[in-house]
């Protein structure tokens, strides 16, 4: 009879612990919400993005007119996954080159990157300047060099230093392309 109570126990224990399992596997078969078709401008990839989201249920997104003007020097797009950043691209125009100052990304010890006239990306994030007098998309401004920059949450760390240079060469691209960058 004791032997029957021990057996009926260590059942009970097995069905449990294996109950337990099928939710963690459950969990991780989560995936991130689908990107629309159109997002951010057209600007990136979309494959390329999506790989990069956090999983969650719910996706939002906003993104400014790619417009500029001597008044509005910036745009940005904004990616969401259950109401927390996801994915941010911003595009800043400077009078000169003496408004970047990116010391404050030395403490995530970034790697060079070969795009524009320098370029950094680390775990989280990239950006890159180059010369760009806008000749399209864009209003009179006396802003000479544009500021392009990418966040990524820390969510998914482990690919992103390497994916986000290939994301700010097409931003880059989609940029120079638009503006019609002289």
């Amino acid at each position: 009879m004791r032997h029957a109570g021990r057996f009926a126990v260590a059942i009970s224990f097995s069905l449990t612990i294996i109950a337990a399992s099928a939710g963690c596997a459950e969990e991780q078969k989560k995936a991130a919400p689908e990107l629309p078709k159109q997002f951010c401008w057209n600007a990136f990839d979309r494959g390329a993005v999506q790989s990069i989201l956090p999983t969650g249920d719910r996706l939002t997104h906003d993104a400014d007119i790619f417009y500029f003007a001597e008044r509005k020097k910036s745009s940005n797009c904004l990616v969401y996954v259950n109401g927390n950043d996801a994915f941010s691209a911003f595009a800043k125009f400077q009078d000169d080159e003496f408004g970047f100052d990116w010391s404050s990304f030395d403490r995530l010890k970034p790697d060079p990157v070969r795009i524009g006239k320098k370029a950094i990306a680390w775990d989280t994030g990239a950006i890159t300047y180059f010369p760009c007098r806008a000749t399209a998309n864009s209003g009179p401004s006396t802003a000479r060099y544009l500021e392009l920059t990418i966040y990524t949450t820390p969510a998914k760390v482990e690919n992103q230093r390497k994916s986000l240079p290939h994301l700010l060469k097409q931003f880059a691209a989609f940029a120079q392309k638009e503006l019609k960058c002289a």
